[in-house]
């Protein structure tokens, strides 16, 4: 039979095309200073008569120099001559009368040469743009440190290949696809699909006034108009839901829903916010990758009690409003936590500093630093039971946690209130026991916690029996978005029959995102026997569903969604056209191998199906799945001593594989060879003892095998007769 193994990215994607208006090419006549463009745009100049203060606060903040055109004021990088080299790659940095003028020897020994195009930034460093076919523009990876003032390497200590998706040549640094929408005002992306080409443009380069507070040209009417009060016509971020769909966007690790950012729409009406996931987070929900803060805050007491970015930053400066303690000491009272009493060490000293203990901090891009929004209170217990990391001995490096954890419970007592921490790491633990599981089935949906928090613990579950299932059900109905959205994902693993009733009820979802997962529910159902207006209701939602997956069409995991969904609808042709798109956009993305393989082999290709499996292989050795994929393939062909090989080999690679051990035992149970399936079928029910089909083939091997007592008894077990 044919293998057919889809991975385990969301199954929903569809290709939509781009429609290319004429009117594209008026985006930038901002900079020329046209009074009005695009969109209703009217850049910068219009809004400093009135707004003078929040103008001269904003210029030369990191939002005004977040993107600039190549002068010889913005250019901070030395290009007077110098060469550096760094992890094997050779730099000369040069002019060519105005020019800017990078040459590059990568490892393979190729020289190319380019010119800077744009600056990214400003402190505590500088990147640089060059320009690469298709409208693609690249971030090169050698960057300015504007502190040290020398070249360094971001992922330093790190020799990428050319044809690596992190290369700075490749998808992860590109500009149009991982930078451009947040260091432009009004930008759109503008990607073609089948050409894997861009037409990238923006009102003004920079993040604007327009950027936060939306197209000025109504707001502008309305003052002109002597009007003093009714609809401005301007974001004003003046509660903390306005200002969080103001900067949330631009400061959150996040997945598009939409093809082009609208300011002040809300959040989840434009991306899905990133789960605590342990790729990114610590188990605890402490920042390891960038999380571009949002997500942090999600988690804090701060969020929870409706503070907002503008209480403890200059939304127009991004400074700090106050410096030291004074910040914090805005709401918590100084003789109870600027005190020894509270902290237990000198004031006026480091770590007498609220932060240092509750906004612990980490490098990223190579030197800059970045605190946890979370504002979490140090949990050195945690850290002896689960290895997180905690700020007691971030200072204190040459003392144990265990040294930490009994000073708190000195200073503290050993009672600790009730954290979501506790929870995310439960849910995070390989067996959980019967008591843990009814406490997180009540966490789900305890309104006391941060919603990503209990939304992650949704994610980091499975749900199978009544009580599970009731929690996971009332969840659907919860007062947050994404805690229905994760809810809805769950119900992925039911009979299409329960995916159906549950995904017409929330069709009509006040929320884009969940409406949207309602549609990922499903795929491919046109609605029978449903009202015209509830056919209505789905198309609609499939339409959002539509424009989320061509947002992400750009990167290469979009690429392999777009095939998996075409290879659910059984359009092999357009299957395999993204996936060896997503293959060309970053090689080393395993999972499209799989399911590459599968299309060609379903599609009666075989050489190219086997082709693909010897290419995954010879790119990742260490890793059993293609070996059993390509046993079952050999199966196919007959070539049943080369198909018994693979699987012996994915079993050595993986002796978790209890897959490979099935199809072994089958195989030697087909041929007669009893004494041979016995070992494979005993080792595959020590894996997995509850499963029926395991528990069925071993009891026929045994049957076969003389053992018919023992035979029976399973059969019994099974009620097959």
């Amino acid at each position: 039979m044919k293998f057919f193994y889809l991975s385990t990215f969301i199954l929903f994607l569809i290709l939509v095309a781009c429609n290319n208006s004429k009117k594209d090419d008026l985006y930038q006549e901002i900079e020329s200073g046209a009074a009005e463009v695009a969109d209703g745009y009217v850049g910068d100049q219009s809004c400093i008569a009135c707004h003078k203060e929040a103008s001269d606060s904003w210029q030369g903040s990191h939002h005004d120099k977040a993107m600039q055109l190549v002068t010889e004021e913005s250019v901070l990088g030395d290009f007077n001559d110098s060469e550096v080299s760094i992890d094997g790659v050779h730099y000369l940095f040069t002019r060519n009368g105005s020019d800017f003028i990078v040459k590059v020897t990568e490892l393979d020994g190729s020289l190319n040469e380019y010119k800077v195009v744009y600056v990214f930034g400003f402190t505590p460093l500088q990147q640089y743009i060059v320009d690469f076919p298709n409208g693609k523009k690249q971030v090169l990876r050698i960057t300015w440190d504007t502190l040290e003032h020398k070249w360094f390497h971001q992922y330093a200590g790190d020799e990428i290949a050319i044809t690596d998706w992190l290369h700075w040549t490749r998808g992860a640094q590109n500009w149009n696809t991982m930078c451009a929408e947040c260091h432009s005002t009004n930008l759109k992306k503008n990607y073609f699909v089948e050409k894997d080409s861009f037409h990238t443009t923006y009102s003004s380069i920079n993040v604007s006034c327009e950027t936060c507070h939306g197209p000025g040209a109504q707001h502008l009417r309305w003052a002109n108009s002597g009007q003093k009060e009714g609809n401005m016509h301007m974001v004003l971020g003046d509660n903390q839901r306005s200002q969080m769909n103001m900067c949330a966007p631009c400061h959150a690790r996040r997945v598009k829903l939409t093809k082009d950012l609208i300011p002040g729409i809300e959040f989840e009406d434009q991306y899905l916010v990133q789960n605590i996931s342990s790729d990114y987070y610590h188990l605890d929900g402490q920042i390891l990758e960038e999380d571009y803060v949002y997500g942090s805050f999600l988690q804090s007491k701060m969020h929870g009690l409706g503070i907002k970015c503008g209480d403890c930053h200059n939304v127009h400066s991004n400074e700090l409003k106050m410096t030291g303690n004074k910040l914090c000491l805005q709401c918590h009272v100084p003789t109870t936590y600027d005190s020894p009493n509270h902290h237990f060490h000198k004031v006026d000293t480091e770590a007498s500093q609220c932060i240092n203990c509750h906004m612990t901090g980490r490098y990223y891009m190579g030197n800059d630093f970045r605190r946890d929004h979370s504002f979490r209170i140090p949990r050195p217990d945690q850290s002896v039971d689960h290895g997180t990391p905690n700020a007691c001995n971030e200072c204190h490096q040459d003392k144990s946690e265990e040294w930490a954890a009994e000073w708190v419970v000195n200073w503290y007592g050993k009672e600790r209130k009730p954290h979501f921490s506790d929870f995310l790491l439960l849910s995070n633990q390989n067996v959980i026991t019967p008591e843990d599981r009814k406490k997180l089935n009540g966490f789900i949906n305890d309104l006391n916690y941060p919603a990503i928090a209990r939304s992650t613990v949704i994610n980091n579950l499975s749900f199978t029996d009544e009580e599970q299932l009731t929690s996971l059900l009332t969840a659907l109905n919860d007062s947050t978005a994404i805690v229905r959205y994760n809810a809805l994902m769950q119900i992925r693993n039911m009979s299409p029959q329960d995916r159906i009733s549950i995904a017409r009820k929330h069709m009509t979802d006040p929320s884009k995102l969940v409406r949207i997962g309602s549609a990922q529910l499903v795929v491919g159902f046109e609605g029978q026997n449903w009202s015209e207006t509830e056919k209505l209701q789905l198309y609609r939602a499939q339409e959002e569903m539509e424009e989320m997956l061509f947002s992400n069409a750009d990167f290469s995991t979009g690429r392999l969604q777009l095939g998996d969904y075409f290879m659910q609808n059984n359009d092999l042709k357009t299957a395999i056209k993204h996936y060896e798109m997503a293959l060309e956009m970053d090689s080393l993305l395993f999972p499209v191998y799989t399911n590459l393989a599968t299309a060609y082999s379903i599609n009666q290709q075989t050489d190219k199906a086997l082709e693909t499996l010897d290419i995954w292989i010879d790119k990742q050795p260490d890793a059993g799945r293609p070996y059993y994929l390509r046993a079952l393939l050999n199966f196919e062909l007959g070539n049943n001593d080369i198909a018994e090989q693979d699987l012996k080999m994915a079993i050595d690679l993986d002796p978790g594989d209890s897959r490979s051990m099935y199809n072994l035992a089958t195989y030697y149970y087909q041929v007669k060879a009893y004494d041979k399936a016995i070992i494979p079928a005993q080792n595959a029910l020590q894996i997995d003892p509850d499963n029926g089909d395991l528990k069925y083939l071993y009891a026929l091997i045994l049957k076969e095998s003389g053992q018919i007592e023992k035979s029976n008894r399973i059969l019994r077990e099974l009620k097959v007769q």
